[in-house]
């Protein structure tokens, strides 16, 4: 089984007002096409490893591997990189940019990696809509379509560079459960169809029970 992304021996230090010793010695590891989800109360962690996981925060002690390769210690520019590339992200507020078509927001993110053409980019980015049923909303702006409907969008964004894992914060907090369980069954489906590897953080125990499996932080650390 092919690991995607490694943890090993993670500690994470806020310096200010005084020390705290916020993420204790984190070890685990994601598999391709494995969907995990990460739980556990408010300011046990989670947030704080998720930011570290995705390259965002470089400030900590530890080894942090992506497609078995070790990214700590990389420049900001090769991280800034492989970020674009490797790492999808889904938020809990989707960050569309409400002047823009559906389709442009999609497109973004592989305009800036700058390794296709535009028409390229405009096809990937179409065929993204298209597997999300959300084709015929790619002309309309951001700003008219539905809360459901801007995540998937978000979610079409997020995997237009054909990244290795999605990361998500939170990506059903604002959703009703209707559509907290069409995000599901999409994230599940790019899972199984397409072998993506998933980690999400969550407060929603109906969705993390459906995950492959659930790792538990407590206080800093993970319980299981």
């Amino acid at each position: 089984m092919k690991t995607i992304l490694e943890a090993k021996h993670i500690n994470k230090y806020f310096k200010k007002p005084m020390l705290f010793h916020v993420l204790k010695d984190i070890n685990f590891k994601v598999n391709k096409g494995e969907f995990a989800s990460i739980m556990g109360k408010s300011g046990c962690g989670k947030s704080t490893l998720l930011y570290i996981l995705s390259t965002m925060d470089t400030d900590y002690e530890g080894e942090l591997f992506l497609n078995n390769e070790l990214i700590t210690g990389q420049s900001r520019q090769q991280l800034t990189y492989i970020r674009n590339k490797h790492i999808g992200f889904v938020f809990q507020f989707h960050y569309l940019l409400s002047e823009f078509s559906v389709l442009e927001n999609v497109m973004l993110p592989a305009k800036k990696l700058g390794e296709k053409s535009f028409e390229e980019i405009e096809h990937d980015a179409m065929n993204k809509l298209e597997m999300l049923d959300i084709g015929k909303l790619a002309k309309k702006r951001a700003s008219q379509i539905s809360g459901g409907e801007k995540q998937r969008v978000a979610i079409a964004r997020a995997l237009i560079n054909n990244p290795s894992i999605i990361m998500g914060d939170e990506p059903t907090g604002n959703l009703d459960s209707y559509n907290s369980e069409n995000v599901f069954n999409i994230f599940k489906h790019l899972c199984d169809d397409y072998g993506l590897s998933l980690l999400v953080v969550t407060h929603d125990e109906d969705f993390a029970k459906k995950t492959d499996r659930i790792i538990t932080m407590e206080d800093g650390k993970i319980l299981k």
